[in-house]
């Protein structure tokens, strides 16, 4: 992009945004543990389904103290619904080890938050970004779209995708625009079907100046499979079922949902074992940690 082209895409995606973000909780703090509460819910999770247990979580847990402080069988019973549990180990894990080397804050030097369990490349920009305000790109799968379609005009990596990424942010707008591109991405560039006929971005997008030649720029990723009937929607259920009570060995196929399949639900309950998301009781009965 020229100078005055890229000023210009600077500020399409920042009127995007302006005023048209979703009101979405974790919007309204600039609060670092609340930020990256947000961010761990939100990995492979509709926001809408995040609201309700992120509200609850950090009425609870109101800093990294506090988490650390709580039994890990409080954070899962508050994880609930939410799936891929193990990102709730991580985070009381993380909360520990904020506690034991950061004084109980969260660190703003991506090198530290990326020591954290289970905190990444993009979890730690987001809360660079959406916390601290610093001027970092934050690539997630939608913002990743956005830039292959009207940046680019063809496929990227996650590396090249970050890169661009870096550039793109406008001085002391870090906030702003990450949540503008994120939005953007996740309600008008969207992988199966665009509204490219009122987009902001318009003649700005490379894919539309291009006449939206096929293929897409954008490579979806491969399908994941089917959750019904999983091993994945198996263990679910089973945590949920250890959310409210213990269960015992002759219990456990009917809580995964698979009654007579008592090997298949003894596996299951072994890897929330080895997860760390359950534990066998002396009385022989799956419990939470």
């Amino acid at each position: 992009m020229t100078p005055s082209q890229l000023a210009a895409f600077r500020r399409a995606v920042l009127g995007a945004g302006d005023g048209a973000l979703r009101p979405l909780p974790w919007r309204a703090t600039r609060d670092p543990w609340k930020v990256l509460v947000s961010e761990c819910m939100l990995q492979q999770t509709q926001a809408q389904r995040v609201v309700g247990p992120y509200c609850a979580f950090v009425r609870r847990f109101p800093t990294p103290a506090a988490c650390a402080r709580g039994p890990l069988a409080d954070v899962l019973r508050l994880w609930s619904g939410l799936g891929y549990n193990r990102r709730a180990v991580q985070l009381h894990a993380a909360a520990r080890t904020m506690v034991e080397r950061h004084g109980g804050t969260v660190p703003d030097r991506i090198e530290e938050l990326m020591a954290l369990p289970g905190v990444g490349p993009y979890t730690a920009r987001a809360v660079l970004a959406f916390a601290f305000e610093l001027r970092v790109g934050v690539v997630d799968v939608n913002v990743r779209r956005v830039l292959a379609r009207a940046v680019a005009g063809a496929p990227l990596t996650p590396a090249q995708a970050q890169v661009v990424a870096d550039r793109l942010v406008p001085e002391s707008r870090s906030w702003s625009w990450n949540q503008a591109m994120v939005e953007h991405g996740a309600m008008r560039c969207t992988a199966r079907a665009p509204q490219c006929s009122d987009c902001p971005l318009g003649r700005r997008c490379a894919w539309a100046r291009s006449g939206h030649r096929q293929p897409d720029p954008w490579r979806p990723a491969t399908r994941q499979s089917s959750y019904e009937g999983s091993d994945r929607q198996g263990r679910g259920r089973l945590l949920a079922a250890l959310c409210g009570d213990a269960v015992r060995p002759w219990a456990l196929a009917d809580a995964c949902g698979w009654p007579g399949q008592h090997r298949r639900a003894r596996r299951a309950a072994d890897t929330l074992v080895g997860d760390g998301l359950a534990r066998w009781s002396p009385g022989g009965s799956l419990v939470l940690p």
